[in-house]
């Protein structure tokens, strides 16, 4: 697991097939949060949690995850933008169609 510190804003997240995943927004607890400007974004901020991230290299996030595998377990941030007591580990709502099996 990667140490959050070294974590910025504008980084670029890539899976551990060198895809593509999203561009850092911030760091919110243990939870990096994607732009939602970024065109894999969708208009929204995606989630990913800090055990994902196998290593920060230079200017990227590389993650444990293909960026397939990445972008199927994201959490979506909840309707309003608040912190919600009902999202999982991953940010987003149970049963949401962006998080994976």
């Amino acid at each position: 697991m990667a140490d959050l510190n070294s974590v910025r804003d504008g980084m670029d997240v890539r899976g551990s097939d060198d895809g593509h995943v999203g561009t850092v927004h911030a760091v919110e607890g243990d939870r990096i949060k994607l732009s939602r400007s970024d065109p894999a974004a969708g208009g929204e901020h995606h989630f990913l949690h800090r055990d994902m991230i196998a290593a920060v290299e230079d200017d990227v996030v590389r993650l444990t995850r293909t960026s397939s595998q990445a972008r199927d377990e994201w959490g979506v941030e909840a309707v309003g933008g608040g912190e919600d007591a009902s999202l999982d580990e991953h940010g987003a709502e149970p049963g949401s169609p962006a998080v994976g099996p």
